[in-house]
């Protein structure tokens, strides 16, 4: 069987952040999964998640590596004006850590010298409870970073809080882009931040820094990045999108073999992409997780997953994801009561795109080269 239609758009401006989770877009570009379906990907860095969105917005950008709730976000108006955004397939899950400054873990350390803290981990938000009360009584607060008001990292991080008794009107919340969270944490600007990697094990190497726990200890599998376009895009090429999705597909699958992911590693430290030592990259994609300097690290075998979930294929957007993800913006008050979006969540997150797209990629439908013609299957070596 072979694909008639030409790929409307070959050559593609793809964005993303500095995070180990932007592997599956580095995967395809270096491995040739964008290639071999007939596509030209150019990838952008970008330095925050509210730059990444506006050039989406504005076309600057094709697709782009998004937080899973920013196309809800778009479709709401959130901080932006009302955008239709669609998902078409999950990049990633899990990733993200809890790292709190040193100098606050030393402290929260005496806090409670004569309780079993080691044998905590993961860390409950309940052994800062000492410490978020003396702050208060002396008129000042701890201070926690998240990458993005509609992020995983935000609602993950209230959740972390609100489960060991924290008040948030207690503690205060601010927004950083993932790259500026270490240097914020040496600061003292920050008492902790939730971010992914590499971030949070470049604060341990550096002694300034301790995770004491995971999203995967917070919300297990939750979608943490997606493909995002706007639906204009989408619906003006559907073949792109598809071809888009079958290489970033093939990459993901490549990245769940554990024997991949020190390549995969060696690769992000490129200067385009993460510009970061292999030490820092590594850990979180080999299942470790670095909790303190002087501390062993912490076996996390999902600490990033790229495709399997729960002994399936986990790249599917699903709408149940969709709707956890609004409830959580509803409880902290983004999305208002009775607020209309631009689009459904089943909308937002296209599971029959991906599935359609699946569908054409299980029956080894030969992709189309920039100028139509189907390579052939001895270029393409699909099994």
């Amino acid at each position: 069987m072979t694909l008639n239609n030409v790929i409307e758009k070959p050559d593609l401006s793809i964005g993303f952040i500095s995070l180990t989770d932007c592997a599956p877009l580095v995967i395809a570009k270096e491995m040739g999964f964008f290639k071999k379906w007939g596509l030209s990907v150019d990838l952008h860095k970008q330095n925050s998640w509210s730059t990444l969105r506006d050039k989406v917005h504005s076309g600057l950008l094709d697709a782009a590596q998004m937080l899973s709730p920013m196309p809800i976000a778009s479709s709401y108006g959130l901080d932006c004006l009302k955008t239709k955004v669609v998902a078409p397939l999950v990049l990633s899950r899990n990733g993200n850590a809890i790292t709190l400054s040193a100098a606050l873990y030393e402290t929260i350390k005496k806090q409670h010298i004569h309780q079993p803290y080691h044998s905590d981990i993961p860390l409950s938000s309940a052994y800062l409870k000492e410490e978020v009360a003396t702050r208060k009584m002396l008129g000042n607060k701890i201070k926690l970073g998240a990458v993005f008001s509609y992020s995983c990292h935000y609602y993950q991080l209230v959740s972390w809080l609100q489960a060991g008794g924290i008040n948030l009107q207690d503690v205060d919340i601010v927004i950083i882009p993932p790259a500026d969270m270490v240097t914020a944490l040496a600061a003292g600007e920050i008492d902790g931040f939730c971010v992914g990697g590499p971030w949070n094990t470049q604060a341990v190497r550096t002694q300034i820094g301790f995770t004491g726990v995971t999203s995967l200890d917070i919300w297990p599998g939750t979608p943490e990045k997606v493909l995002g376009l706007l639906q204009t895009f989408q619906e003006n090429n559907p073949h792109t999108i598809q071809a888009l999705i079958m290489a970033l597909q093939e990459a993901c699958e490549w990245l769940e073999i554990i024997a991949n992911r020190f390549e995969a590693a060696r690769l992000l430290t490129d200067s385009h992409y993460l510009d970061m030592p292999l030490d820092n990259i590594a850990p979180s994609l080999l299942g470790s997780c670095l909790t303190f300097h002087d501390e062993s690290p912490r076996s996390v075998p999902s600490y990033n997953q790229f495709s399997l979930f729960n002994d399936r294929v986990g790249n599917c957007p699903d709408t149940i994801d969709g709707e956890m993800l609004v409830k959580h913006m509803k409880q902290q008050g983004h999305i208002k009561d009775g607020a209309e979006g631009a689009l459904s969540v089943q909308d937002i997150f296209c599971s029959d795109i991906y599935h359609q797209t699946l569908a054409l990629f299980s029956s080894k439908i030969t992709p189309l080269n920039p100028l139509g013609s189907v390579l052939s299957s001895q270029e393409l070596k699909i099994s």
